[in-house]
């Protein structure tokens, strides 16, 4: 009976040190608990520091929702940490990133070059690839007198083994920084897109003004629209690619400079470039081709000083237009606003253009043949007897 009683009572020892060990529990929680409940509520609260940041953030765009906030609010909450202002930008650059679907752009430290990277890498290509084409044409073609032997064909597969390349090349050799865009945000097609038209308009419509007002003609044998040579369209093309990449980064690099300039004195700085420039090309152009017998002149001295002041128009308007593309972050450049820009371009060009030959007229005289009769209108437009 005792040994039953005693193993009774030991069987009973563990229910009460179980309900003593829970009232113990219940005690120290009644004790403590307020004391720990209000540190883990505190944990899931900002700080006064953090809403403070917060708030700012909010006010001056960092943050650009309600929604950016809670959401800041609640990665404090998980980490146990205030959130600081440098969180705070990061995470607003990291969302301003993911809206535009790309990742933030990182600026150059070098002030030629654009700090858009697909700019960047589509200027250094067009760069890189001139001296292909300006190899074979000014350093094999014409001083070894090859063109002495060229047709219609020869001269066709000149133009487009210069040009075509500039389109095919970045399709299959394609940049680190558009790797994971697709072709038409891409700046390579922009740019393309941009000279196409531009040169299009030039040969189809201003070459007119070459033969009326400055005197020009070519005599090589060629397939010709509206009397224009078609290599001289591929030709173009290749060129003004070249002249336009030098235009964006000497333009990038002198408006750097003059930044902390008055506005009017920026303005004055940069017309004055834009008009050095300009005339600088025309003029190495017209002096690049001057072996070249098949592209003639009346008064080639004459052409060379005011003739080029003439063709460097095209510059004056394509230099500052074409730099814009893709040039600042926030403003987006799809391809139906390159075209757009692009022919406005051309018919600020060809309104000027088309005002010095009303106005100022030839730069010699121009023979019978090439003169239009008519002064009013347009040069490519034909007069028929003496009337427009």
């Amino acid at each position: 009976m005792k040994s039953s009683a005693a193993l009774r009572h030991r069987a009973t020892l563990p229910c009460k040190n179980k309900k003593n060990a829970h009232r113990g529990a219940r005690t120290h929680d009644h004790k403590s608990g307020p004391k720990s409940q209000q540190n883990k509520s505190d944990k899931s609260l900002p700080s006064a520091h953090s809403l403070l940041a917060l708030t700012a953030s909010l006010l001056t765009g960092t943050l650009s929702s309600p929604l950016d906030v809670i959401n800041e609010i609640e990665r404090e909450a998980r980490s146990g940490s205030p959130i600081s202002a440098r969180r705070i930008r990061m995470a607003g650059s990291v969302r301003k990133a993911k809206e535009n679907g790309k990742e933030k752009r990182v600026k150059s430290d070098n002030p030629w070059l654009a700090s858009n990277p697909s700019k960047r890498w589509g200027e250094a290509f067009f760069l890189l690839y001139t001296p292909f084409w300006l190899t074979l044409c000014l350093g094999i073609v014409v001083p070894f007198k090859l063109y002495e032997d060229f047709k219609e064909l020869e001269y066709l597969l000149l133009g487009l083994v210069s040009a075509v390349p500039a389109v095919l090349i970045p399709i299959f050799i394609v940049g680190k920084a558009d790797s994971g865009k697709s072709w038409k945000d891409r700046y390579w097609v922009k740019a393309n897109l941009w000279i196409i038209i531009f040169s299009y308009v030039g040969n189809y419509f201003w070459t007119h003004y070459f033969f009326s007002v400055l005197g020009a003609s070519y005599t090589f044998p060629s397939w010709r629209m509206n009397n224009v040579p078609h290599t001289t369209f591929l030709l173009t093309h290749s060129c003004f690619l070249f002249y336009h990449m030098a235009s964006n980064m000497t333009l990038r690099r002198l408006r750097q400079a003059i930044a902390d300039l008055p506005s009017s004195i920026r303005f004055l700085m940069e017309a004055a470039w834009i008009f050095a420039l300009s005339y600088f090309i025309a003029y190495l152009e017209t002096l690049a081709i001057s072996n070249f017998p098949y592209y003639d002149f009346i008064d080639r001295s004459l052409m060379y000083k005011v003739g080029s002041l003439f063709y460097a128009i095209y510059f004056f308007v394509s230099f500052p237009m074409f730099l814009r593309i893709d040039e600042n972050a926030d403003d987006k450049w799809g391809l139906p606003r390159v075209a757009i820009d692009a022919l406005g371009a051309a018919m600020l060009v060809t309104i000027i253009l088309d005002l010095w030959r009303i106005f100022l007229g030839p730069i010699v005289t121009i023979p019978e043949s090439r003169q239009c009769t008519a002064q009013p209108g347009l040069v490519w437009f034909p007069v028929q007897n003496g009337s427009a």
